[in-house]
């Protein structure tokens, strides 16, 4: 996806996997056409891998959207190892992509290597550069030999893998997934899982796919634009569960 400027959402320049970046919420708030989205939410999040879960509405989305200043804080404080967010979005999304849960917003162009070449257009790189950061993203994730083809004749899961290639092609620290499986079969959902499990890039997830997230070093649980639990996947999960019964 583009931002308003037209500038692709992740950033150039951080080092592909490495230590995970810091991020902190201090007590956050998001009012959107009289609804509060999310309800002073203070928390510090720097594991390798998070997941969220929650009922639709409850503010997850909200949540990773506001990371990368897509979402403006009607209260509150963001930061990203130590950038506000607020005043330095460029910086944050120079190590931090979002990748929706719709590829289809993600991709611009109608070729695959055309389109991941078009999100390293503003950042300097030589043609030749361009184009071995685009051929070892496609690489990374198995389809190497897909920059030539239509994104129209894609399945969902390929068109999934050449947005997220598209966004390591730039190199994040971290990497958002918004309902990263929702629109996948079963094939393809387990294809994302091993993908998933093998980025060294840091991983926030937002998921109804609860068994995506069992081996996650932490999960939250959102509720009504609050933080209702944080711990352990299996505590976390099982809190969930029984919350919605």
């Amino acid at each position: 996806m583009t931002d308003a400027a037209g500038a692709r959402v992740g950033g150039a320049g951080a080092s592909t996997g490495g230590p995970s970046q810091t991020i902190a919420f201090e007590a956050v708030a998001v009012v959107r056409e009289g609804r509060s989205a999310l309800d002073d939410v203070s928390v510090r999040l720097g594991e390798r891998r998070i997941g969220f879960v929650g009922l639709n509405g409850s503010g997850k989305s909200t949540l990773l959207k506001a990371i990368i200043g897509l979402v403006r804080p009607t209260a509150g404080r963001i930061t990203v190892d130590g950038r506000d967010v607020a005043s330095e979005v460029r910086a944050v999304r120079a190590t931090t992509g979002l990748l929706f849960q719709n590829p289809d917003n993600q991709i611009v162009y109608p070729i695959v290597g055309e389109d991941l070449a078009f999100g390293l257009k503003n950042h300097g790189f030589s043609k030749a550069e361009t184009a071995a950061r685009v051929a070892a993203a496609l690489e990374r994730l198995g389809i190497g030999g897909f920059a030539t083809r239509r994104i129209h004749e894609l399945s969902g899961g390929e068109k999934q893998l050449v947005a997220l290639a598209g966004l390591l092609a730039i190199e994040p620290k971290t990497v958002l997934f918004d309902e990263p499986t929702s629109q996948l079969d079963l094939k393809n959902r387990n294809r994302f899982r091993d993908v998933l499990a093998a980025l060294p890039e840091q991983a926030l997830v937002v998921a109804h796919d609860l068994e995506l997230l069992s081996d996650f070093d932490r999960v939250i649980v959102m509720e009504a634009g609050r933080i209702a639990f944080d711990g352990a996947p299996d505590a976390a999960l099982a809190a969930y569960r029984e919350s919605v019964r």
